[in-house]
């Protein structure tokens, strides 16, 4: 590996060194810079396309060219006539001016046709083709080489530092524009322009009247080839040990209407939907109490135990089906929706050390072995009618159900074995109603409505042998008569709620408009528990606990109605974004027989101010003071498992707390260096917030006069803490590009504090986090890529007298090449070395390649991969939390190879 990292190292600098610069400006036959105008030279030898260019707002360009080679220079401005010149390279950097005719005649479509980056309003276009070096297999792999954007090992995409909100195909959504499976499944050869629709708003009513300067989609436009006709692949694969793939991905696409199908069946760890996937499909619902201060958000304990990313797992057999459609049966009325089915059956192996943050409590060394099953579905159905530009309807129905169980053999130090398993079979029903109605140019109307329904029926239980360490004896009343003890927890909490909101416009002129929001949040919980005991006898022991009880029955209502209003004024390069909003609160949780109500009244201002220094450079600062308010969970006082090693009883009588946030962000995107700087700056500020009060409860000494010493159970409690909690968080990142090579640095960083309190006394915990990363790759066509890059993470952990810092240095290094015009080659290499202050704990690496062949013009890829080629046996991870510190050691997937046959349509 080193000795093909030398080598490559060496191409790129023999590469970059022989290189010159073309340079010049770009006007009009008046003398003015022309902005955004295209530069590119076509390498006349090979007829290739070797460097692009578009110019600034000085009308200046820059172009890498090869020495002692002659081109064919292209200058291109929508409206004025092409020039095609001629330009022979010598040793020296060149300078080279143009002046641009006028030519009303011209075709838009053939000016653009061969630019590499076409920038129209808000749009950026990216020519695919121009970016590609035939290694490319998936939608991701071409938006990596894209100038600005980004692509994580999750599929999340980023564009000049922006998150992209909705992915679509052909103007249609895919998937509710999920990213991920848009950036793994559809295919790299489908693929021709990548549209990026900055400033963007689904409903085109209201575009402009809001901040939409962070909002982002990228619509993908199709190979001529690729439209009203299926295409995709059917790949299949076997390895030793009974592994297999299976992967059929079909997609069709016409005017009209529009079908996905992705599946993915393995046993190799490839997790196609995760649990994060999960709970990012909202439906693509929007909360409709958006910008008015109050965070009311449900809980949910759906999937609460699975999944883990697939390199923490010991095994992973995963079966996932996907469906997407849309259809237009005329051109003012749209339907749409998709399907999901996904399916894991998973083991895992885990060690644990933990240090609790009370120092008389001892340290606890864990061993957990888990299996479990998950059966997760997905059901979406939209509607869009527009009968005209002045009303637009919406409509959709989205439903989630699965069913869910996880069994651990769990050992402790402290208190020896321990079988839990966990089930549930939760569904949620959300339904969106909107309408936007535009009376004239200067008043418009926007009426939002969703209904949730959550039902979710969590069931625990625990199977402990008799142990002096289990405290929990006491507190719950148990027969300790019995061989073991079995302890269950039935749970059952039901929400219904209710959001409305009525926007309207006066629209003052082009550079302010007023909004006068009014709205409500309604919402009925109830909360229903009890905790029981199996005796040897198979019968139920209702269990009575003498601090309190073990049986929840609970209402919980909430009530939010507000009003407010917002000023947008444009003045020069700022726009100016003040408002206010007034809410009546209302509370009130009925429990043992007994009523607690709480009613006020609140006034939150927020503030938007955002400089635009040029069209693709900007500087935000928002301000919000925001409510916050807890679900039903947290405030029924009947006990309730969190696990085998912690109870926890809520408190009615939990007020709100108040919140401040602060951030500012820069963002800038320089087409003409090739240079993308974002940078964020994050404070928030919460008064009253709610903490959890624990007490760890006593061993008796082992013998008379021996101290008493404190067990790892805990009873918690929550409480409205006078202390406030305080987060700054800040990041960015620097990219440049040169020619075919690319470089970046990036960091993050994260201070929190918070007071906890702990067997009555109280401690200040703070944290810090930091990462850094640095990465630097090509993009030849002719030539294998490589991108090396080095991330350094550290974890510091102040709680109390209990301090701990943790450091992970991973220096990693990913190849691909496309070579003799058949074989593509890949691999990713990762070196992971995690430490604490004192020693090292684990080190180790990952290795997974992959060598295809496919003949030209031929529909059959073979394909050799391996995972975890290395064989690496665990790795490591760091957490904190209220009370403690854990250091996890995760024992993973063995080595994998797989021998797989696709055919593409």
């Amino acid at each position: 590996m080193k000795n093909i990292l030398f080598v490559l190292l060496c191409f790129i600098a023999q590469a970059t060194t022989a290189q010159i610069k073309l340079e010049g400006v770009v006007k009009d036959t008046l003398g003015k810079p022309l902005e955004l105008a295209n530069v590119i030279a076509l390498n006349k030898a090979t007829n290739t396309l070797e460097s692009y260019g578009i110019t600034n707002n000085e009308g200046r360009f820059r172009l890498s060219l090869k020495k002692n080679t002659t081109y064919l220079l292209k200058v291109s401005y929508i409206g004025l006539a092409t020039i095609n010149d001629s330009l022979t390279t010598k040793e020296a950097d060149i300078t080279k001016n143009f002046a641009m005719k006028a030519d009303n005649k011209l075709d838009a479509v053939q000016l653009t046709y061969e630019m590499p980056v076409t920038i129209k309003g808000d749009t950026i276009i990216y020519n695919a083709d121009s970016f590609k070096n035939g290694s490319e297999k998936k939608l991701g792999d071409v938006l990596k080489k894209l100038p600005g954007v980004e692509v994580d090992d999750e599929g999340e995409i980023t564009v000049e530092g922006k998150n992209v909100t909705k992915v679509m195909v052909e103007g249609k959504e895919f998937f509710d524009g999920d990213s991920k499976l848009a950036t793994k499944n559809i295919p790299a050869d489908a693929v021709d322009k990548v549209e990026v629709l900055k400033n963007s708003n689904e409903v085109g009513q209201l575009r402009g009247l809001g901040n939409d300067q962070d909002n982002v989609m990228i619509n993908i436009k199709l190979k001529e080839g690729k439209k009203n006709f299926w295409f995709g692949e059917i790949t299949a694969g076997l390895g030793p040990d009974e592994r297999y793939i299976a992967n059929p991905r079909l997609f069709y696409y016409s005017p009209e209407y529009s079908i996905n199908i992705i599946t993915d069946f393995n046993n190799i760890g490839a997790i196609p939907f995760t649990r994060r996937d999960y709970f990012k499909f909202s439906g693509g619902f929007r909360n409709t109490s958006r910008n008015t201060g109050t965070n009311f958000n449900v809980a949910s304990s759906d999937i609460g135990f699975l999944t883990l990313q697939n390199n923490r797992a010991k095994s992973i057999d995963s079966k996932f089906g996907a469906a997407n459609f849309s259809y237009s049966p005329k051109k003012t009325w749209d339907i749409s929706g998709f399907a999901i089915y996904s399916g894991s059956r998973t083991e895992l192996q885990q060690n644990n050390i933990n240090n609790y943050i009370d120092e008389s409590t001892p340290d606890e060394i864990t061993e957990t072995n888990t299996k479990q099953k998950s059966d997760l579905g997905l059901f979406k159905l939209s509607t869009s009618y527009k009968p005209n530009s002045n009303n637009q309807m919406d409509y959709d129905f989205f439903a989630k159900i699965s069913k869910q169980s996880e069994r651990q053999d769990f050992f402790s130090s402290l208190l020896g074995d321990i079988d839990e398993n966990q089930s549930q079979n939760p569904y949620s029903i959300n339904q969106n109603f909107n309408y936007y109605y535009t009376l004239n140019d200067n008043n418009i109307f926007a009426f939002e409505a969703q209904h949730l329904l959550q039902d979710e029926d969590p069931f625990y239980n625990a199977k402990l042998t008799q142990s002096d360490q289990f405290r929990f004896t006491d507190v719950l009343g148990l027969n300790t008569s019995q061989s073991f003890l079995d302890i269950a927890q039935d749970k059952r909490v039901k929400t219904y709620k209710f959001d409305a909101r009525l926007d309207y416009w006066y629209v003052l002129n082009q550079k302010s408009n007023i909004n006068i929001t009014a709205g409500t949040t309604l919402s009925t919980q109830q909360f229903d528990s009890e905790i029981y005991q199996f005796l040897d006898s198979g019968s139920k022991l209702p269990l009575i606990n003498p601090q309190g009880d073990v049986i929840n029955d609970v209402k919980y209502n909430f009530s939010d109605t507000y009003l407010g209003v917002h000023y947008k004024l444009k003045s020069g390069k700022f726009t100016f974004t003040p408002g206010i909003t007034a809410h009546a609160y209302s509370t009130k949780n009925v429990q043992f027989g007994s009523e607690f109500q709480e009613t006020f009244t609140r006034f939150l201002p927020d503030l938007n101010v955002r400089l635009q220094l040029k069209n693709s450079e900007n500087i935000n600062f928002n301000y919000q003071m925001q409510t916050d308010f807890t679900d039903v969970n947290r405030l029924a006082e009947g006990v309730v498992f969190n696990n085998y090693n912690s109870l926890f009883a809520g408190n009615r009588t939990l007020e709100n707390a108040l919140s401040h946030n602060l951030n500012l962000s820069y963002f800038s995107f320089n087409l003409f260096n090739y240079t993308n700087i974002f940078a964020f700056l994050n404070y928030n500020k919460r008064v009253d917030p709610i903490r959890n009060r624990s007490q760890f409860l006593t061993i008796p000494g082992a013998n008379p006069g021996d101290p008493d010493v404190l067990s790892t159970n805990s009873v918690s409690s929550p409480f409205n803490s006078n202390f406030a909690d305080e987060t700054f968080s800040a990041n960015g990142r620097f990219e440049r590009t040169f020619g075919k090579l690319k470089a970046s640095i990036g960091g993050n960083f994260a201070v929190s504090k918070f007071t906890q309190e702990i067997n009555g006394n109280k401690s200040v915990n703070e944290s810090f986090t930091q990462s850094y990363r640095t990465r630097f790759s090509t993009n030849f066509r002719d030539a294998p890529n490589i991108e090396v890059g080095y991330n350094l993470t550290i974890n510091e952990y102040d709680q109390g007298n209990n301090t701990n810092r943790f450091i992970t240095n991973s220096p990693f290094v990913n190849v691909d090449a496309y070579f003799l015009k058949s074989f593509i080659f890949t691999a990713d290499y990762s070196y992971n070395n995690y430490k604490s202050e004192e020693r090292t704990i684990n080190s180790y690496s990952f290795l997974k390649a992959e060598l295809s062949y496919q003949k030209k013009d031929s529909k059959w890829e073979y394909t050799v991969s391996g995972t975890n080629l290395l064989n690496t046996k665990s790795l490591n991870q760091d957490n904190s939390n209220d009370f403690l510190t854990s250091t996890s050691e995760y024992f993973i997937q063995p080595r994998y190879v797989i021998l797989s046959l696709k055919y593409n349509l």
